[in-house]
């Protein structure tokens, strides 16, 4: 009854606040540099505070609430499938959205961010009170300190609005998932006040028969503007979601793929199967303090609580044939089940950045001032978990087995890992002629962090501190058309042992990454144009044959990437494409050295447009189109995983009930129904997990 009661005081809530126009003059944002483009074209993740997109030297996406509306993404996952740059990375139903961006996975701890803050992304990220998904490619060492090469996801806040906004959503679609989420805005009658409100619930009935669950959101955004000068926010949220999880395919015999299998089976079918439990929960406080007419002071803070309870029949190796297969199934399909369980698991980070932000002329030059000090820490607890076998299954005939003997439970819960991210970072954007310029930067970081991978080998540590810089130079061809040439610096926090290796829980420590990027962007003719040749290098993680997780030699990736969208008139698209190459070197491995790197694609493309149909006022049709080429399964490159085309179709159709705005839409995707291989990860054994077949959502939005 919960997510009921929750619609309900949500919806109650949208007939009977009182909502006024606000009197007290709002900070405005500092912009660092002109542009003619739109909000709509801005971000944050670029830099510190929000800039024109155009104006970055990096290469951004961003997708804000009205095109996620348009597009009926209800979820990180599908929002990146409109990047070519970003795949999937282990990313398996009812557990949590993974991403890679540029061929390099995102790191867990440090690649997602809510609002510039670092927050986990050990379960679903909720869009619901999100304003805007941002996207930063690339290395982001001055920017953010600790993340992968690859780049960072922000997540922007909803906040109040200036005038009363009232939006009930409702959606269907897969086996009977049914969605439903309200947004309410506006002031108070002391107009100094104002609030966001956003809720949301969700039965889900996924494509992967038996992958079932529910969730729950709630939300609330404050805000104080105590003087014309200085505004306080603060907002809230919390989420609850348990789902049975979609286990992957390992290769057959360790060297092909499965044939002829349904990505709607559910190798985690067994009686004694639970749902991956977990509650997340979010406290953001973030205030803004206007000197004078060119001076601001912006303080930032968020706490984050993660709980999970993790339970899956686990599919791996196979004992039935032979001397057996590990990883690996048995040629006719079988393969071994384990009782895992996980209880209790734990992530409390909590994050804060303090900077200061201001024009002034030196040396007859003008610059753009940022000095600021940030803090992060991170404790994750969890226990001893059980892995322990059941019996064996088939991935084609379904088999019952009972669960491990002795009714086994996860070991006692404790610390078992944490760390401080200490960091100091100056950025000075100098304009040397009214055409050109200077980019210049860095961060220096310090790292102390803490692990007990075996509570009998003690604790471990690892302190060390880095300077990451970042130079970029920006010339302006035209008003609305910039070049860009960057070198960067970044620090990833290095990778862990996974299950089943010989140092297993072992975390190989901060890892350095250096990026070369040359990019243009620019407003063609009302078509926003960008493109980027970029390369970055990285120390290369893997598991070698000794079975042990080490790192090795280098990866690089050279890649190239071009992107499109016009957002006005009849007719709107977005197109993009990435062509990369990814390769393993300097290993003193022959069977690794210059093999690709794996589950990247060398090409990828996304296309989408949307046609508002003359002849039928508040009627329009969209289409989408998805390519990936082929990928790497396993770092030798012995298997290959072919490409796929993907297609969409879409319609909406919005119309005037009395005062309330109707938009409905019906969406189809993978029209054809085409069965593919959508992730390849090497993590946990390796695994390939299928991709939706064919799928059909129906919605309606009301504005009230």
């Amino acid at each position: 009854m919960l997510k009921h009661s929750l619609l309900a005081c949500a919806i109650a809530q949208a007939f009977s606040v009182n909502a006024s126009a606000q009197t007290a003059e709002p900070i405005a944002s500092v912009h660092v540099t002109g542009s003619k483009w739109s909000v709509s074209e801005r971000a944050s993740v670029g830099g510190f505070g929000e800039t024109a997109i155009i104006d970055t030297p990096s290469s951004i996406t961003a997708i804000d609430r009205g095109q996620m509306q348009d597009l009926s993404i209800r979820s990180a996952s599908e929002a990146v499938a409109y990047d070519a740059s970003v795949g999937d990375a282990y990313n398996a139903i009812g557990y949590a959205e993974q991403f890679s961006v540029r061929g390099f996975m995102l790191n867990n701890n440090t690649g997602y961010r809510k609002d510039g803050i670092a927050i986990p992304a050990d379960t679903q990220i909720p869009l619901e009170n999100k304003e805007r998904f941002e996207l930063l490619k690339g290395v982001a060492g001055m920017q953010a300190g600790l993340a992968a090469p690859g780049g960072i996801l922000n997540f922007v806040t909803k906040r109040p609005t200036e005038a009363p906004l009232r939006s009930v959503t409702v959606e269907a679609r897969e086996r009977g998932t049914l969605y439903g989420a309200v947004d309410l805005g506006g002031r108070f009658e002391d107009r100094r006040f104002g609030y966001r409100i956003n809720a949301a619930a969700e039965r889900l009935r996924s494509y992967v028969e038996g992958a079932d669950g529910k969730r729950q959101f709630a939300s609330g955004a404050f805000d104080w503007q105590i003087t014309p000068d200085a505004l306080l926010q603060l907002d809230m949220d919390f989420q609850h979601k348990e789902q049975i999880t979609a286990p992957g395919y390992q290769l057959i015999r360790g060297v092909a793929r499965p044939q002829n299998v349904s990505p709607k089976t559910l190798l985690n079918a067994q009686p004694w199967t639970k749902p991956v439990d977990t509650d997340s929960a979010n406290l953001g406080l973030r205030f803004d303090y206007r000197l004078n007419a060119e001076w601001r002071a912006v303080v930032t803070a968020n706490k984050h609580w993660f709980k999970r309870d993790d339970f899956t029949a686990f599919p791996y190796g196979c004992s039935n044939e032979g001397e057996g297969f590990y990883p690996g199934y048995c040629s006719n399909g079988d393969y071994d089940v384990y009782d895992y369980q996980s209880t209790g698991e734990r992530k409390t980070p909590f994050g804060i950045q303090a900077h200061v932000q201001g024009h002034f002329a030196a040396a007859g030059l003008r610059h753009v001032l940022t000095a600021g000090v940030a803090y992060a820490e991170r404790h994750n607890r969890y226990g001893d978990y059980v892995y322990d076998y059941a019996g064996s299954s088939n991935i084609y005939n379904n088999q019952v087995v009972d669960p491990a003997p002795g009714n086994p439970v996860t070991g006692p819960v404790s610390e078992r890992f944490r760390d401080r991210e200490r960091s100091l970072f100056v950025q000075d954007i100098i304009t040397l002629t009214p055409d050109l310029a200077l980019h210049a930067g860095l961060r220096y970081v310090k790292i102390d962090s803490t692990q007990l991978p075996e509570p009998e080998l003690g604790w471990a540590s690892n302190r060390a501190s880095f300077v990451l810089p970042g130079v970029s130079l920006v010339y302006s061809l035209a008003p609305s058309w910039n070049l860009y040439g960057t070198v960067a610096h970044g620090l990833d926090a290095g990778g862990v042992a996974e299950m089943g290796t010989s140092n297993e829980n072992m975390d190989l420590g901060p890892s350095r990454s250096k990026q070369f990027e040359l990019g243009t962007k620019g407003n063609f003719g009302g078509v926003a144009v960008s493109a980027a040749l970029f390369q970055i290098t990285k120390g290369l993680e893997y598991t070698d044959a000794t079975n042990t997780f080490v790192r090795s030699g280098d990866q690089q990736h050279r890649g190239f990437e071009l992107a499109a969208q016009k957002s006005s008139g009849a007719l709107s698209y977005g197109a993009n494409l990435m062509a990369l190459q990814a390769k393993q070197k300097g290993t003193g491995d022959s069977l690794i050295d210059g093999k690709r790197v794996t589950n990247v694609p060398e090409l990828k493309t996304t296309l989408w447009a949307d046609y508002a149909v003359p002849a039928v006022p508040g009627l329009k049709l969209s289409g989408q189109w998805q390519y990936a080429g082929e990928k790497s399964f396993d770092p030798e490159n012995t298997v290959n995983v072919p490409g796929y085309h993907v297609f969409g179709l879409g319609a909406a159709y919005g119309m005037k009930l009395g005062g309330t705005s109707v938009t409905l839409r019906a969406r189809v995707d993978n029209l054809a129904d085409k069965f593919y291989w959508r992730d390849v990860t090497q993590q946990l054994g390796g695994y390939l997990l299928p991709g939706a077949p064919r799928t059909v959502r129906l919605s309606a939005q009301f504005d009230f």
